[in-house]
């Protein structure tokens, strides 16, 4: 595989798993009004964790959830930071 194709699966993978954190955290928020099952905190981190920052974040933003949670208010922007230092510490190799 050239590097142009491991570019686009990232591409690819992370356009993908934001738009999963978004929705997630939206369909958490609409379980919670409702008072059905919830998605439990651990999933929604995991979301953040591998590459969903962003679509947490705007999750937690535009659904007005989980934003006065400190491991959320604090935690998903910190994953957000570790991930572009990553990419960046990745991307000067």
């Amino acid at each position: 595989m050239n590097e142009t194709n491991s570019i686009d699966i990232i591409i690819y993978y992370l356009a993908f798993i934001n738009l999963l954190a978004f929705f997630v955290y939206g369909l958490d928020k609409l379980k919670a009004k409702r008072g059905s099952w919830r998605i439990s905190e651990a999933t929604l981190l995991l979301l953040a964790a591998i590459g969903g920052s962003i679509g947490a974040w705007y999750g937690m933003k535009v659904w007005h959830h989980k934003t006065l949670h400190r491991k959320f208010r604090y935690g998903v922007p910190l994953l957000f930071l570790i991930q572009v230092t990553l990419c960046i510490f990745m991307a000067s190799k």
